[in-house]
């Protein structure tokens, strides 16, 4: 560092150009950045400057959406190294994803880049993808940190949210990954967090990131997400992307001592340390398409799920007379729009997969209604025996830039949809589409639907794969589907306005909220049908430790083929009048078994696991008491349970003189001075369950005009004794 000049270490802060940091003569090279969540999107030389048209072909693997619902870490392991070495051919440094946000509304236009709406589900397949993108030396770049969860006014909008929504739910992902992945980068987002920006934020990129959960990685903005250059580098931002031509701006706010050289050179130095650990990264001439076509099929294939199947018409039988109706099935859909684009390196669609049947497009991709279309349609699946209906939403309903403002398919095609079950006995819907529909208008139509979400450039042929039995569907919901946008615990505080959205429902996000209030929805959070069956038993839940926990279960196939199951543990809290969520995920496993084979499946849990954030404490609290395990096939399908005991974390709170009874009762010392004080005591009424219960919410101060003895003196004598001063 002591070989740089100031105007060198301030020209590190920030990139050369749209896609690349800024080299320092032949010591300090150059790294090359792209957009890569779920495959690259390297800009060609004579691209535009975001390379949003022009970008070189890459394998587009399912997004987000779909790779979290296939609920396999070591999948999502896979895709990420086949990402780090379409990277390492393509010359990029860092990959700018995982995109980790949790799925707040379904409006949020780019709710298809992120994995879920649990901060556990997404902190594991988060993980896991950073894993697999750093095994071969490519940083990772975890976005979008944080609380951005929606696309309106993004780069302006206030996030406001209590703290202990954004430690129970918004940054858990992001620790996890942290902690256990270690990634080499982290992106701030645009929006502000309380009034704050992100990218000026020290309390979030210094306080929390660094100093509380140890990262050691550099910390770059989001494209234009920088304010202040000067406020950004104090609050422990390292890299703007892209450049401003404002790094005089360093220069001279170090040289009028507004700002210590030793903050520019933290941040030089940690883009220095990235160049040192991206340096050895693998070197690749290419990669082997075809490899990284079949990964994405079979990610693909992992990630549709199978919603409903009334009378199993689903898997499809030989000699049935098939009809595919829906423009989709041919004009596929296989990601969102905007800056994770990916122009694929070949692209499967679903018609064709299937061997090219009958086949009617039934309506325009723009929504406009086409009568002679729709004619077409019917004629097809009149003469079938099953009629396939790909429906979904149009490539302008969602993207990245803005949200939707309903969760309806275009009403074109629930009108086809209609139409078409009048004159075919068995409809199977194959939905399209990167945030959650409403299935509730129109499902009764359908004998089946699969939930193919977006699926990559070979998400064609995965579900042709899926429809004829060649696999059976393995996906599980990542979100709620609701039976209508008024029922999301969001609806009346989204997207908010005059500059700030409130996070009016705390921690009841998706199932948190559905299922404690034993809401009705479509379809819950872990939902998933097979064409095989499980059963569950011998369940065993027992302490290890202090506050350490095992469980484990026996999950046996007891239908007639190989089929995956997804094993889903959550720790839930049965209380009169809820103080917190009724029960939330912490584990899963995904098993695959023949015919008759079981596998025991084992999980292993911490006090962590059911504390809860304390804002009095600004820590974790685990309270003493029972707890119960729940272990299911999704938040709504619980198949056996079990009861534990966690000692707590022995911490009782501090006493004063505006401490209440209650908190001086429930004190283990508090209460042996107050009882000894009181005993005999004029005035109170011990047998009145009333006043007593109202007393119980009284500070300890406020007695002294009850007489009963706890005067202002005696009171203070007592706060004195239990602090140990008296």
């Amino acid at each position: 560092m002591t070989d740089l000049t100031l105007e060198e270490k301030a020209s590190l802060t920030s990139g050369s150009d749209t896609w690349h940091t800024t080299p320092v003569g032949e010591a300090v090279p150059a790294l090359t950045l792209s957009d890569g969540p779920h495959g690259l999107r390297r800009q060609a030389e004579q691209g535009d400057a975001l390379g949003l048209g022009n970008s070189v072909p890459a394998t587009c693997f399912p997004p987000a959406v779909a790779l979290g619902s296939s609920w396999d870490a070591h999948l999502a392991h896979r895709v990420g190294a086949a990402l780090a070495r379409e990277a390492c051919a393509l010359g990029v440094d860092v990959v700018l994803g995982p995109g980790v946000n949790i799925k707040r509304s379904p409006l949020c236009g780019r709710n298809f880049e992120y994995f879920s709406e649990d901060p556990h589900l997404t902190g594991v397949m988060g993980a896991a993808v950073v894993t697999g993108i750093q095994s071969l030396g490519v940083g990772a770049c975890v976005k979008h940190f944080a609380v951005n969860n929606q696309e309106t006014d993004r780069m302006r909008v206030s996030a406001d949210v209590d703290e202990q929504s954004l430690r129970e739910i918004y940054l858990p992902a992001f620790e996890r990954i942290v902690r256990e992945a270690k990634p080499y980068t982290v992106m701030c987002s645009y929006n502000r967090i309380n009034g704050v920006h992100a990218s000026q934020n020290r309390w979030l990129l210094t306080e929390v990131l660094r100093e509380e959960w140890g990262f050691d990685g550099l910390v770059m903005s989001d494209w234009g997400a920088v304010n202040d250059r000067v406020a950004a580098l104090e609050a422990g931002l390292d890299l703007e992307m892209p450049p401003t031509g404002t790094d005089e701006e360093i220069v001279e706010a170090v040289r009028s001592g507004r700002l210590p050289e030793a903050v520019l050179d933290l941040a030089a130095g940690r883009l220095l340390e990235l160049v040192r650990r991206v340096e050895g990264r693998a070197s690749f001439e290419g990669w082997d398409l075809d490899a990284h076509h079949e990964l994405a099929r079979e990610a693909a294939r992992a990630a549709a799920v199978l919603l409903k199947n009334d009378g199993d018409v689903l898997p499809l039988r030989q000699g049935q007379r098939v009809a595919v109706v829906g423009e989709l099935a041919r004009t596929p859909r296989y990601q969102g729009g905007g800056s994770s684009h990916v122009v694929p390196t070949r692209l499967d669609n679903a018609w064709e997969a299937l061997g090219r049947p009958a086949f009617a497009a039934g309506y325009r991709l723009d929504g406009q209604p086409d009568a002679g279309l729709s004619r077409e349609a019917v004629a097809a699946a009149s003469a079938a025996d099953v009629t396939l209906v790909f429906l979904g939403l149009p490539e302008a309903a969602e993207s990245e830039g803005f949200d939707r403002t309903t969760i309806e398919l275009p009403a074109v095609q629930v009108a086809l949809l209609r139409e078409v079950a009048e004159v075919c006995p068995k409809i199977v819907v194959v939905l399209a589409n990167g945030g959650v529909v409403s299935v509730a208008e129109w499902q009764e139509h359908a004998s089946a639907i699969l939930e193919g979400w977006l699926l990559g450039q070979a998400g064609g042929s995965a579900l042709a794969d899926l429809l004829t039995g060649a696999h059976s569907p393995s996906g599980r919901l990542t979100e709620t589907i609701p039976n209508r946008l008024a029922d999301v615990p969001s609806h009346l505080h989204f997207p908010g306005g005059d500059g700030h959205v409130r996070y009016g429902e705390g921690r009841y996000v998706g199932y948190r909220h559905y299922d404690t209030l034993d809401a009705d929805v479509a379809y819950p959070f872990g939902h998933g049908l097979t064409y095989s069956r499980f059963t569950y038993s011998d369940l065993d839940a027992r302490e290890t430790g202090s506050d350490e926990w095992s469980v484990e279960v026996t999950v046996t196939n007891t239908g007639e083929r190989f089929a995956h199951e997804v094993v889903q543990l959550y720790v839930a809290f049965d209380e009169e009048r809820p103080s917190r969520p009724r029960h939330e995920l912490r584990g899963f496993a995904k098993v695959g078994l023949e015919p008759g084979d079981s596998e025991r499946v084992r999980f292993a849990l911490s006090g962590r696991d059911i504390a809860q954030w304390s804002v009095s404490r600004k820590g974790w609290r685990i309270d003493a008491g029972s707890f119960t395990v729940e272990v299911g096939a999704s938040s709504r399908d619980i198949r056996l349970r079990a009861e534990l005991t966690s000692r707590g974390d022995g911490y009782a709170a501090p006493l004063d003189r505006m401490s209440t009874l209650g908190e001086w009762l429930a004190h283990p010392e508090g209460s042996r001075a107050l009882k000894q004080l009181l005993q005999g005591a004029p005035g109170l009424d011990r047998t009145d369950p009333a006043l007593l219960r109202l007393a119980m919410g009284i500070p300890l101060a406020k007695f002294a005009t009850f007489g009963i003895g706890l005067t202002s003196e005696v009171v203070d004598g007592l706060v004195a004794a239990v602090r140990g001063d008296g």
